[in-house]
């Protein structure tokens, strides 16, 4: 068995992990951790001696704890999985330090279609001429906080990538006024209302012809059963880094 942490376990993500974790027979519930604790005593709020005696936690919390968290499961020698997304670019070297000592995924995205999604932006950017435009749009229910999302962000990246460019010197943010689109240039689309789950689209806008790559959430489970998955695979690994893709055995290779 492998004994888990789910941190973030009132929130929406954190309850979705623990309804779907009877599929993953390897995973056994060892702890649930929040900011307050539940009045059946099912949650605490002491993320130290939750990780005592077990081998991988699941971060849905707060991007502003994800420092944290990651070092006390260096110190506890606990694997990381973290879920949660919006942090700044100073968790890389958090990231860093936590990966010489536990294996640690940072995921913009559990869901195994985005994980593929991912791929096919790099392919295509790299295969496309740079005649081909490069918009991504993405859409999210009204409570989500960060904008663009981490998964509009990671698929950016990757079409940078692909083109062998830098990712912020491409990126572009807002429009507004009179203007000529940059060439080369990555562009987002923010959409915030509703209940979306979570909407993605990469399009490539060519002369003459258009192709479009997009991925729709219509269930939420969906996050959960790949953060579990990809729990379940890391718990098994060596101290490092790792991502979705590594989960997947995905070869990004033309």
């Amino acid at each position: 068995m492998i004994p888990v942490v789910i941190v973030g376990a009132a929130g929406r993500m954190g309850q979705a992990l623990r309804a779907c974790l009877a599929e993953y027979p390897p995973l056994q519930l060892h702890a649930a951790v929040d900011r307050a604790p539940s009045a059946d005593g099912g949650i605490t709020t002491d993320l130290a001696a939750a990780l005592r005696g077990a081998r991988v936690m699941i971060d849905f919390s707060d991007a502003a704890a994800t420092a944290g968290n990651l070092t006390a499961c260096a110190e506890a020698g606990v694997a990381a999985f973290v879920g949660t997304t919006g942090q700044g670019s100073e968790i890389e070297s958090v990231l860093q330090r936590a990966a010489r000592r536990v294996p640690v995924l940072l995921a913009a995205n559990t869901s195994v279609g985005v994980t593929l999604l991912t791929e096919l932006v790099r392919r295509v950017a790299r295969t496309l001429p740079p005649q081909f435009d490069i918009e991504i749009t993405e859409a999210h229910h009204r409570h989500k906080k960060d904008a663009p999302s981490g998964t509009a962000l990671h698929l950016g990246r990757a079409a940078a990538q692909g083109r062998n460019r830098e990712f912020d010197d491409v990126a572009v943010f807002t429009r507004h006024g009179i203007g000529l689109r940059a060439p080369g240039a990555i562009g987002f689309s923010v959409i915030r209302g509703g209940d979306i789950a979570g909407d993605h689209s990469v399009m490539f806008a060519g002369p003459g012809e258009c192709l479009v790559l997009t991925h729709q959430v219509t269930d939420r489970t969906i996050f959960a059963r790949g953060a579990l998955r990809g729990a379940t695979w890391l718990a098994e690994q060596r101290p490092g880094r790792y991502s979705m893709r590594d989960v997947l055995a995905l070869d990004s290779t033309p």
